[in-house]
């Protein structure tokens, strides 16, 4: 199998190009060698694919049998490198997201619903009403590979993916928070649902279906992970396990985090606050891709694995290094927020306890 992978050095994209070349598969990667070093057992290219001469070179490198996408962004370029590649590959993986539905995560969510209305021309700047709009834009990115290539399409919709080599300072941050040691503000209660995808299963479904030789059809599957695959609490012990087992977690109530101006997913990662707009944010339907072979393994092993590649050396400098518009974005709750945090909780707990005992002394 020839696999060509547009990106292929940074997570989604080294996972597909590590788990292709186990299969021994011939891998070409794709990208500007600007992120960081290509997984070994891969052919390297270099060059953007903006740019007309860089796309026709990749082609006449071909054929390939299959090529995966996983750093298109704008519609109008992912056009273009489908109308490049189109001729000289038998199918087209594309990794999407699940915000191509406007529905999540207020609403529950299935290949069935609404999308966007994104168009495959679009350029960086265009959106509904004059704004930019990711889900928008990825909505249009979709369309320009399925309007665009003749062959075999694959769209995968992911929600929060982790796994090794995340630079989206998630479980990260809740990692190095953990690995500090002593109390753990961490918002909410243990049995919340969490629901992920690990990057190497997200890669292997796809390369699964690839697997299955040149068809001419084209298929979506939303890929929010497994829905019994762990819990918030589950989640978060195994940070807390991973890292030396040296953090008291400390269950605190929303709405103090949310009176706190805690930033959702940012300050808190994993976290928003429970209100109508995100009510279903972990309710997104995986029905479809496990029923064709996905396989998801339990977020703990996702969470220990992440953990073993963040403490090794180079791991916390690849996690946290400026990388796109993570550069100067928060990663966790400073200590002083911590604290604070801690502090209000602990006096609700108190003003709790002292209200139960008066009415038992009443009593």
């Amino acid at each position: 199998m020839r696999l060509l992978v547009i990106g292929g050095s940074v997570f989604a994209g080294r996972a597909f190009a590590e788990d292709a070349v186990r299969r021994g598969w011939e891998v070409t990667v794709f990208n500007r060698g600007r992120s960081q070093d290509d997984p070994p057992g891969v052919r390297s290219l270099r060059g953007d694919r903006e740019n007309a001469a860089d796309l026709a070179a990749l082609a006449a490198a071909g054929p390939y049998d299959a090529v995966v996408d996983v750093c298109g962004y704008v519609p109008r370029e992912v056009a273009k490198s489908v109308a490049a590649l189109a001729g000289h590959a038998d199918a087209y993986l594309f990794v999407s997201t699940i915000n191509v539905y406007p529905g999540y995560p207020a609403e529950p969510t299935d290949e069935s619903s609404p999308r966007h209305g994104g168009l495959a021309d679009a350029g960086p700047d265009d959106g509904p009403d004059g704004g930019v709009s990711y889900g928008w834009l990825k909505d249009g990115c979709e369309k320009a590979v399925r309007e665009n290539f003749p062959g075999r399409v694959v769209v995968l919709q992911p929600g929060l993916i982790v796994g090794p080599h995340d630079r989206a300072r998630r479980t990260t941050a809740w990692l190095r928070r953990a690995a500090q040691g002593g109390p753990m503000a961490v918002p909410g209660a243990p049995d919340r649902p969490v629901r992920v995808i690990d990057v190497r299963d997200l890669a292997a479904f796809g390369l699964d279906l690839l697997a299955d030789g040149p068809r001419d059809e084209v298929e979506d599957y939303l890929v929010p992970g497994a829905p019994d695959n762990g819990t918030w609490g589950d989640y978060l012990d195994a940070c807390v396990e991973a890292t030396g087992g040296k953090a008291e977690l400390v269950y605190v109530d929303d709405q103090l985090f949310v009176d706190h101006g805690v930033e959702p997913w940012t300050e808190a990662p994993l976290w928003v606050p429970p209100v109508p707009e995100a009510a279903a944010v972990w309710d997104a339907s995986c029905a479809k891709a496990l029923a064709a072979g996905l396989r998801c393994r339990p977020v703990v092993e996702s969470v220990r694995d992440t953990a073993a590649w963040l403490l090794a050396p180079g791991g916390e400098s690849e996690a946290f290094e400026e990388y796109r518009t993570f550069g100067d974005r928060a990663a966790g709750l400073s200590p002083e927020h911590e604290q604070a945090l801690l502090a209000a909780h602990a006096a609700r707990s108190t003003d709790a306890a002292r209200s139960v005992e008066g009415e038992q002394d009443a009593g």
